[in-house]
């Protein structure tokens, strides 16, 4: 597995594949790798010739300071990860100056409306630092297909609208929620867990099970209310926000409507440890 330590490298090694015409996957990481990650992986070694990571903390991303500096990062972890999981040929670690040439700023996207939902009404212009990152990887890397978990839904669909405005040659595909054995979805931020805690929040998986055989028989807002109650009685857990959503639209929903797909959206503070997750409704 070759390390790409900076944009010139990169820029070298991408010329000699292209030369080749390798078909190349690409899934982009902020690091602090877990099975999640890996599983990214395992589905772009199917479908290319080559497959890159990349791992690189976008400053521009996090709307809180103590945030960008409580995230967990290990590069000799992570290469040793990559390299042992036989998955991934090249890992391009950036500096900042290799994405952020001039000042370390976002851009400003238009995604349709799909920025101004559920994660980005509490975190203002994080999907700007995404979509300023992802735009200038897929511009330095020029893959063929870009792989992106379902863990981060809204992120997916955010990307998929930047690669169809901007027009870039990219297949972005989903790929399902990699979760522990008791359900808890695989995050770096797990990391800032005690092992007990893990445990005990598998109550978020095990609340969205409940919520998808809900769905068949209660109002939203029955469900909202049983879903508040579940969480009133976990200790140490605040219920950020819960919401089911139009999948395409990713607007908040209080009625159903035959003609349309849904999914459930939760947030859960775990000892001061944000947690996501979500699943699509049948």
């Amino acid at each position: 597995m070759e390390v790409l330590k900076n944009k010139k490298t990169l820029q070298d090694f991408i010329e000699r594949q292209k030369e080749m015409g390798k078909r190349i996957g690409f899934a982009p990481t902020m690091g602090a790798l877990h099975k999640g990650h890996l599983s990214l992986y395992e589905e772009a070694r199917k479908e290319n010739d080559l497959v890159i990571s990349s791992i690189f903390v976008n400053p521009t991303q996090f709307n809180n300071s103590e945030d960008l500096e409580k995230y967990p990062r290990d590069i000799n972890r992570d290469i040793l990860i990559l390299q042992n999981s036989g998955l991934v040929d090249a890992v391009y670690i950036p500096e900042v100056s290799d994405i952020y040439p001039e000042k370390t700023e976002s851009q400003h996207y238009d995604f349709d409306g799909l920025e101004n939902e559920m994660e980005g009404k509490s975190r203002p212009g994080h999907f700007d630092g995404v979509g300023t990152v992802v735009e200038e990887l897929f511009r330095q890397i020029q893959p063929d297909n870009a792989y992106f978990g379902e863990k981060d839904f809204q992120q997916l669909a955010i990307i998929k609208k930047m690669v169809e405005k901007k027009k870039l040659p990219i297949h972005i595909k989903g790929v399902s929620i990699y979760r522990a054995e008791n359900g808890l979805a695989l995050s770096s931020r797990n990391q800032r867990l005690h092992e007990d805690r893990k445990e005990a929040s598998k109550i978020i998986y095990e609340t969205l099970k409940k919520v998808n055989d809900w769905f068949k028989t209660n109002t939203i807002s029955e469900i909202k209310e049983k879903v508040q109650d579940v969480f009133d009685h976990q200790q140490g857990m605040q219920l950020e926000y819960f919401l089911i959503a139009d999948e395409k639209t990713l607007k908040e929903t209080n009625s159903v409507y035959n003609d349309r797909i849904y999914r459930a959206f939760i947030v859960v503070i775990v000892d001061g440890v944000r947690l996501i997750d979500n699943m699509h409704l049948s």
